[in-house]
């Protein structure tokens, strides 16, 4: 099977690897391709321009994992709007009908829930400009294979954290944390597990549903992070305060209905994963 990975960064390398170490042929696509491994097969692409490079034509699977230059809408919307409406039409244009498409999203889709829980059967109503980008991008995907044979799915995906993705540990060591006054649930899934569950979206035996939520078994509240970290570094709790406005909202995620797929987390919550991070031991590369 050939896979496309249109993005790749180090979510998509670490996807890559996997898929390579299955036996898989895998070709990358990102700006500078040079530095990637040697076992995936790296093409010079920009996905927010178009004349995207020529679709390998046994293309069984197409995962499309963007990221955004900025933190701004026009950022995001060159990103994930016109990257994704840019690899679609390298697709149309070559005459390649893939499989599986997946999707990399974000569960900022879902805005704030109050602290309780959302699934993939919650409503979808972002509150702010990064959610509302993402869930254009998923319509877009859905809309361009309604009715085909081609399983098109969003895996929305909450923070992600492992080697490299180290904010709340930079915090807690600098002191610059904020314990919150209030209780603000917080949903995180570790670069490993994310780069597995896109992995097996894409080879799985079954056909996928439209839409996944990509989180550890564990929401869990931001202060009870921080004093874990804390008492991990052997430091000083955080201080009680304003901790400003809560990022990607106060919310609980399920991922029952990934776990439903025979999917299996590795880093099944914040604190085996804090763990290997500050053990040195953050990278699982197959």
């Amino acid at each position: 099977m050939t896979v496309l990975l249109a993005g790749c960064g180090d979510l998509g390398t670490e996807a890559g690897l996997r898929f390579a170490a299955r036996g898989h042929r895998v070709v990358g696509w990102r700006r500078s391709p040079a530095n990637l491994p040697a076992s995936i097969e790296g093409v010079a692409a920009d996905l927010s321009a178009p004349h995207l490079p020529p679709v390998p034509a046994d293309t069984s699977a197409v995962v499309v994992a963007v990221a955004a230059d900025s933190p701004t809408e026009e950022a995001y919307r060159a990103a994930y709007v016109r990257g994704l409406a840019n690899v679609l039409e390298a697709l149309e244009r070559d005459g390649v009908t893939p499989e599986r498409v997946l999707f990399v999203s974000s569960t900022a889709v879902y805005g704030d829930a109050g602290g309780g829980w959302v699934d993939e059967g919650t409503a979808a109503v972002p509150g702010g400009f990064s959610g509302r980008v993402l869930l254009e991008a998923e319509e877009l995907l859905r809309e361009r294979f309604h009715g085909t044979g081609t399983a098109a799915a969003s895996l929305r995906l909450g923070g992600i954290y492992g080697p490299g993705r180290t904010r709340l540990i930079d915090q807690v060591r600098s002191g610059s944390a904020i314990f919150p006054e209030d209780v603000r649930y917080t949903n995180r899934i570790h670069r490993d597990d994310a780069a597995a569950a896109i992995v097996h979206l894409a080879t799985m035996p079954s056909v996928p549903a439209p839409t996944y939520v990509g989180v550890d078994d564990e929401p869990a509240d931001l202060g009870s992070v921080l004093r874990f970290l804390a008492s991990e570094l052997g430091l000083a709790e955080p201080p009680v305060g304003d901790a400003g406005p809560a990022r990607g909202g106060n919310k609980r995620c399920s991922n029952k209905l990934l776990r439903s797929t025979g999917f299996e987390f590795s880093i099944p919550s914040f604190r085996e994963g804090y763990r290997d991070i500050l053990a040195g031991r953050g990278v699982r590369h197959p």
